[in-house]
């Protein structure tokens, strides 16, 4: 018997984002061909369904949250509906599954089972603000969280700009919505003058604002209002 297919199936990056400026009409197409689901959060994956069209009720599809920290065991129970031959979609809270996400350990262990993986065309913020910062998109990384503490968040902070000198790297992380402001302040209290700093905040909302200059430029300019609202933050370092 054949196994089933994993289809990665991005999703938008807030409820308020036009479904037609986010979501290809392929990747609406395919969630609504299938039955089963693995997802990081339920609620907001039956939203975006019910966005996508679904055809049919959302109650009777088979919906399954992947745990923060999954076990092998857990990792096993989720892809073997598609080892019985049956087609899957994953999707992230927002944006692109296993990018910034712990759906990545699902397609892992997919691949170990020999199901086929197809990813789907969809919004990704990352991207996204690399593509409107003007940094170098030639070179970049993506390290997620930095630590919460205000000592080791400014040491990793210095860490990071000291990799982006070296290698003429943009460095991209991301922060809890309610310490946005935190963040942008430790990076304007951190940073060298002539290092250069991109805040992507509300991407693809009506909100979006994308602004990019040399932290000695943040320092002269009111703080960006940043508080509870999704963001990304990249800096370059020596340009």
């Amino acid at each position: 018997m054949s196994t089933g297919t994993l289809y990665l199936l991005p999703v938008s990056l807030g409820p308020e984002a036009p479904l037609t400026l986010t979501t290809p009409a392929e990747v609406a197409a395919r969630a609504g061909q299938l039955d089963y689901f693995v997802v990081e959060n339920a609620r907001t994956a039956r939203a975006e369904l019910k966005r996508f069209g679904h055809p049919r009720p959302l109650r009777e599809l088979d919906i399954r949250e992947l745990p923060e920290k999954p076990s092998q065991a857990d990792l096993d129970g989720l892809i073997a509906p598609l080892l019985a031959g049956q087609d899957a979609g994953l999707m992230s809270e927002a944006g692109c599954p296993a990018v910034a996400d712990p759906g990545a350990l699902v397609v892992r262990r997919a691949h170990e089972k020999g199901i086929r993986v197809v990813p789907m065309v969809g919004p990704s913020s990352l991207l996204l603000a690399l593509m409107a910062s003007g940094l170098n998109g030639q070179s970049f990384a993506f390290h997620g969280y930095l630590p919460v503490e205000e000592e080791p968040r400014n040491k990793r902070i210095r860490e990071l700009e000291n990799e982006s000198a070296r290698y003429a790297r943009t460095q991209l992380f991301i922060e809890t919505p309610y310490r946005n402001e935190r963040m942008f302040a430790a990076l304007r209290d951190t940073c060298q003058p002539n290092t250069r700093l991109c805040i992507a905040r509300d991407l693809t909302l009506e909100s979006e604002w994308i602004v990019s200059k040399r932290i000695a430029d943040w320092k002269k300019s009111p703080a960006p209002e940043l508080g509870k609202r999704p963001a990304v933050f990249l800096l370059l370092s020596g340009s």
